[in-house]
């Protein structure tokens, strides 16, 4: 009698621990899909900002041929059309900043990282993009007093004929740095997923780094 009570107490327990580990297996699963959904969501949006980024190399590449053009065949030259030239770097350089660190087209050197065993490697992964979101999210904030304080003042080229309306490349440092915090959420979304599930096959979150 006492053996069938202790086998059945053995047994119950067993179910319990396995519907538990089932149950804690599945929130678990359930929660990094989330998250890699919604990192994927938004390595999207950076990616078509970028795609679309990149015609702006197009316009520059014709807006320098114009200015040639006039400058040695026209002997004249339009003080806007070169203003629009570096205009049109800001662009290129803040928006798409962001696109070329998702596509891993920044230089990264590892000296000691990968060293280091897998789970203080997904730690330090974790902490780095922590930090990268803080330290974006604080330049953003300085950066819009920036812009405003131009579009107040109604800031202008102090050239003759140059482009009015500075305000508006300006305007591309903080839209920059939102799309670089972005890019740097989802990182460290895709950090944060071998933490907690570390059977998780996601992609490096070493973008930000």
């Amino acid at each position: 009698m006492l053996q069938s009570d202790a086998c059945w107490i053995l047994a119950t327990s067993l179910r319990w621990c396995k519907r538990r580990d089932d149950k804690y297996r599945w929130g678990g699963t359930l929660l990094t899909k989330s998250l890699g959904a919604i990192a994927d969501r938004l390595d999207v949006l950076i990616d078509r900002i970028g795609r679309i980024t990149g015609w702006c190399s197009l316009a520059i590449v014709l807006v320098m041929a114009y200015n040639v053009l006039l400058r040695y065949f026209l002997r004249t030259g339009s003080v806007a059309m070169q203003e629009l030239e570096w205009h049109l770097m800001a662009p290129i350089c803040m928006l798409g900043l962001s696109y070329a660190i998702l596509k891993d087209g920044h230089v990264q050197v590892d000296i000691l990282f990968g060293h280091f065993p897998p789970r203080l490697q997904r730690i330090i992964e974790f902490i780095s993009t922590v930090l990268v979101v803080l330290v974006i999210a604080i330049l953003l904030k300085l950066s819009i007093p920036y812009v405003m304080q131009s579009y107040n003042i109604g800031e202008k080229s102090p050239d003759p004929g140059g482009l009015t309306h500075r305000w508006i490349v300006k305007a591309m440092l903080p839209a920059g740095f939102a799309l670089l915090l972005i890019q740097s959420v989802a990182a460290m979304l895709r950090a944060f997923i071998p933490i907690i599930d570390p059977s998780a096959q996601v992609k490096s979150a070493t973008h930000t780094v």
